[in-house]
């Protein structure tokens, strides 16, 4: 059944391949266990199903707008840099989440992101920003030093933990706020903090 309905890796599977895996092992757990349901019983339950999924799946891909619903689209969380925060909450994921999707693609800052695509499978396809112009001198230096950056804020609460691995404090990230014109820590959405390139954020 599952060559019949084409070469998917266990994380493409739609809601319906699901619901259709466990039926065909609902059906043979029965013919193992049930002394009243005999082989040919699986056989001809395993026929059956296989053409009604098989229709089913041919049916939904036949009309566009049925296979969106069914299988879903990717959402734009991020989008010209800037962070889609209701696109977000809608997909259930949260910046934890969606750093470690970043860093799998081997992406360890936003500020390096101009498009985030979460797919319908759970993982998430990356369009980098384009490189900056050459630099020269200390400039060049400076930024082609690599650091790890640290989540700082998000949706306007403090993540102490990170600032202590920077080895700074709540202090030194409010003023370093008001030195952007910030008032508040519950106004930006999200901010991070690198040694190399300083503050990235984005508010509410």
């Amino acid at each position: 059944m599952t060559r019949l309905l084409g070469k998917k890796e266990i994380s493409q599977l739609t809601a319906f391949d699901f619901v259709s895996s466990l039926m065909l092992s609902e059906l043979v757990g029965n013919t193992i266990y049930d002394p009243e349901v005999h082989l040919s019983h699986l056989v001809f339950a395993l026929v059956v199903w296989t053409l009604l999924a098989l229709g089913l799946e041919k049916f939904i891909a036949s009309m566009p707008w049925l296979s969106r619903y069914a299988a879903g689209t990717p959402d734009l969380v991020i989008r010209d840099g800037v962070i889609d925060f209701k696109a977000m909450k809608r997909n259930n994921l949260d910046f934890a989440q969606l750093g470690m999707l970043l860093r799998e693609n081997n992406v360890f800052s936003l500020r390096e992101v101009a498009y985030a695509l979460f797919e319908t499978n759970g993982s998430i396809s990356v369009l980098r920003q384009k490189d900056p112009d050459s630099l020269s001198g200390d400039a060049k230096a400076q930024q082609t030093k690599v650091c790890l950056p640290e989540s700082i804020i998000e949706n306007g609460s403090i993540n102490e933990d990170a600032l202590r691995r920077l080895g700074r404090d709540v202090q030194w990230l409010q003023q370093l706020l008001q030195l952007s014109g910030i008032a508040h820590h519950e106004r930006v959405l999200y901010a991070e903090w690198s040694d190399a390139s300083g503050l990235f954020y984005q508010l509410k």
